[in-house]
């Protein structure tokens, strides 16, 4: 056997030795790779992650209805005529008839007073013109006697003149406290309270017995007395629609306690300025009330039939922005950056505004906005389910 043939086998097995090395070094080769790889995507994520993190997230407004539709304004409702009664004599109640809630005729009468001090003066002052009648007559007598006698030159013409202007003087004492009978007489009249026109009696403040002060103005009136059969109807009208507001116009209203369903009302007039405190133009609607369904004092919903004004935009009220630029509404571009608009709200409906300058129908307006939103500022749109999207873009 030669030297060649005795080695082979230990050539042989060298070899596979050697493969294996070789694979193994390409797996971990490979395991470097991969383990960088994922290394590098991580550290993306991660990235991504604190981007997203730092993106805001923001809702938009839903699209508002075309504003000019109807409009609807607070009202509120008020007795055709409102009559507060009080006493023009003093006394004591001795009786009253009608309580609240009682229907009256105009003439009716709602209590009597009884006044024994007026009563006393009202027959003083009959005795007094009984008193000034006689002495009117004598005094004519005697200035009829003085005329004879000045004819037969038996006195003077001044002794006559003064018979004549003491019968003058009487007359006058007589018309003086004929006067002063009516006076009283028309006070005694007062000692009934009465209804002043058909309606319904909505207060009593007295009772008998109640000592009552005549012509006290700041004290409880002793009854109140309203006519129901119609209503005043006052709403506030904003400057802006204003204009709308004309001869004829007619409105729809309701009210708490009849959900459901809406009474008609028609203009009878404004106010024709506009009140500096709440930039508003007060218009008076009468309302038909034969049924008494409506009760003065009610608050009233009224809907308008506003004139269509396509540059009027409706977005909620949690939209706005209070700055020190004045009022200002975030929207979202198409790149997904912050535009900050000043605006001008036409109308403050409470839960929503009727914005008629600084926005348009298709600006996609930010609800309930951060302080810290500012002008370019990247953000990212909630969709409808209140699930974050996609940034619409990335910032820069």
């Amino acid at each position: 056997m030669s030297h060649n043939d005795a080695t082979l086998p230990v050539s042989q097995t060298k070899l596979p030795l050697k493969k294996l090395g070789g694979i193994f070094l390409v797996v971990v080769i490979l395991a470097v790779v991969w383990g960088l790889y994922n290394r590098h995507r991580d550290a993306q994520a991660l990235e991504s992650w604190t981007d997203d993190q730092l993106t805001p997230t923001v809702q938009l407004a839903p699209p508002g209805e075309a504003a000019g539709n109807t409009m609807t304004l607070p009202g509120r409702l008020d007795a055709w005529n409102n009559a507060p009664i009080r006493a023009r004599v003093s006394g004591y109640l001795k009786d009253w008839y009608k309580d609240i809630g009682t229907a009256v005729k105009a003439g009716d009468v709602l209590a009597k007073i009884d006044t024994p001090d007026l009563d006393q003066q009202y027959e003083q002052a009959k005795a007094d013109l009984v008193r000034y009648q006689a002495d009117a007559r004598l005094a004519d007598v005697s200035a009829r006697r003085w005329k004879n006698l000045r004819a037969s030159n038996s006195v003077s013409q001044q002794e006559l003149d003064e018979k004549e202007g003491q019968a003058d003087s009487a007359h006058a004492s007589v018309l003086s406290a004929q006067a002063n009978v009516d006076r009283l007489a028309a006070l005694e009249s007062y000692k009934k309270i009465i209804a002043p026109f058909d309606g319904t009696v909505t207060a009593r403040r007295t009772d008998i017995g109640d000592l009552i002060t005549a012509n006290v103005s700041t004290g409880p009136e002793l009854f109140t007395v309203a006519d129901t059969s119609k209503l005043r109807l006052y709403v506030s009208v904003p400057q802006n629609y204003s204009t709308m507001v004309k001869p004829g116009m007619k409105v729809q209203l309701a009210v708490p306690e009849h959900p459901g369903q809406l009474y008609d009302a028609t203009l009878v007039g404004t106010s024709g300025a506009v009140n500096q405190l709440s930039g508003a133009v007060l218009a008076q609607f009468m309302v038909n009330n034969k049924d008494n369904h409506l009760l003065p004092g009610d608050y009233a919903d009224v809907h308008f039939q506003a004139i269509p004004n396509s540059q009027l935009v409706v977005v909620p009220s949690s939209a706005l922005l209070f700055r020190a630029a004045g009022p200002q509404m975030a929207t979202v571009d198409d790149h997904g950056k912050v535009v900050l608009h000043d605006v001008h709200i036409a109308l403050d409906m409470g839960q929503t505004l009727e914005i008629d300058q600084g926005l348009t129908p298709h600006d996609r307006v930010v609800v309930n906005p951060t302080d810290s939103l500012q002008q370019g500022d990247a953000v990212r749109v909630s969709d409808a389910d209140g699930k974050n999207a996609t940034a619409v873009a990335k910032a820069g």
